[in-house]
């Protein structure tokens, strides 16, 4: 394997140590596992962006509802 030299702020090598699930961890496991997390290398559906732009129009147009008016409707059913 090949390696290569960085430089990092001493904050975020310190987060990167605060991310690892054992002491012996490397910066390269870390690193590769928040790759892994952050690439969602499966697409939203046409019908999912499509909810998605519905419901950013609703917000938009003011069509929403608080916690407490939702959670007043559940009641009184």
């Amino acid at each position: 394997m090949a390696s290569t030299t960085i430089k990092i702020d001493v904050e975020l090598r310190d987060r990167l140590n605060a991310l690892k699930v054992h002491p012996r961890e490397s910066y390269n496991e870390v690193i590769e596992r928040l790759v892994e997390i952050a690439i969602d290398e499966e697409p939203l559906s046409e019908e999912t962006i499509r909810r998605i732009e519905e419901s950013l129009e609703d917000l938009r147009a003011g069509r929403v509802y608080t916690l407490e008016e939702v959670m007043a409707e559940l009641k009184e059913e």
